[in-house]
């Protein structure tokens, strides 16, 4: 295993970043595994190195939560690894019940310390942006987290670069907590994300953790056009998010790419697009899901492909603009 710094942080985080709302419970997702079956994931992670495990509030409605908890309890020492939740989605329809309001904040970070059965967060992020509160009272609230001890550092999710670039212009005028790290959508079919967000972080000393690595999935290249679930897993063939995301011509010419390059080094198409994406600038540790025990292992293997400056060119040349996706 590799480890880097989270950013412009001290904190030290393994390269690949176990994902957990694959874990939690069926009743949520058809291809969500349930505790049983989850916790040897979880198991198989710590001892491949992995440190850094990033959940939410509202994986499984909670209860990602929970089993993340207690297999991280069993398996590990708590000062040893790196915990990361979210919040912002609602469970219910109820007032107050989702959203960035310091009223919200403060409930959900106390949920989520007691279903995750720990007294801090070391990474507590907002998981999209909030149009209907100001920002200023989300920055405070959570900079008041971290002074309170419960919260070590906070991190952003998908939003817009001048938004991004508004909240760390706004901590800095207030001496409140920065935002750390940037968890956004960014893979080879989707490079949106090259235009603004990713100078921004680089200039701001900001760390990358990308969520949907693959593409969910569709960098695995199994695959086939006109049969856009056909692929290995339960998600894969239940995933109807995916379909507006990718699956476009030009986006399978790039996964033809990956296999072809796959094939020349002897290794995994997933494998190719995670070492692609562990070289590109300010990325830190994809974020990636794992329920068959090999996807795992290939994840962590993926750090000793070595790409040149010829196999990235030749891996992006075919990328065409996409419709801004992911922020919702």
């Amino acid at each position: 295993m590799q480890y880097t710094n989270l950013g412009n942080t001290g904190l030290k985080v393994s390269r690949i970043c176990l994902g957990m709302m694959s874990y939690g419970t069926s009743k949520w997702r058809p291809w969500i595994l349930d505790e049983e079956d989850s916790r040897p994931f979880i198991q198989r992670a710590l001892e491949l190195g992995i440190n850094f495990f990033d959940t939410a509030n509202m994986y499984s409605l909670g209860f990602s939560e929970e089993v993340t908890g207690r297999a991280l309890r069993d398996y590990a020492r708590r000062e040893e690894i790196v915990l990361a939740t979210k919040v912002y989605f609602p469970f219910n329809d109820k007032p107050n019940q989702g959203g960035l309001s310091r009223a919200h904040i403060m409930q959900a970070v106390e949920d989520s310390l007691d279903r995750l059965g720990t007294d801090y967060i070391d990474l507590y992020q907002i998981h999209r942006w909030d149009y209907n509160t100001p920002i200023e009272e989300t920055l405070e609230a959570l900079h008041d987290l971290v002074k309170m001890g419960m919260v070590r550092y906070i991190g952003a999710s998908s939003m817009f670069a001048w938004q991004f670039s508004k909240t760390l212009y706004l901590a800095d005028l207030n001496n409140w907590t920065r935002f750390v790290s940037m968890q956004n959508h960014y893979n080879l079919v989707y490079r949106e994300e090259e235009r603004e967000m990713v100078p921004l972080c680089l200039d701001q000393g900001v760390g990358l953790i990308p969520w949907s690595p693959l593409a969910r999935g569709f960098l695995a290249g199994n695959r086939k056009k006109g049969d856009e679930n056909s692929g290995e897993t339960a998600r894969a063939k239940t995933d109807e998010y995916a379909l507006g995301m990718y699956y476009k011509d030009n986006d399978f010419e790039i996964v033809d790419r990956v296999i072809e390059l796959a094939k020349k080094k002897d290794v995994q198409p997933a494998q190719i697009a995670l070492a692609w994406l562990l070289n590109k600038p300010a990325v830190v540790a994809p974020i990636i899901g794992a329920t068959k025990m090999p996807h795992l292992e290939q994840a962590v293997a993926a750090l000793g492909i070595e790409l040149n400056e010829e196999d990235m060119a030749y891996l992006e040349e075919p990328y065409q603009p996409h419709p801004v996706m992911g922020h919702n």
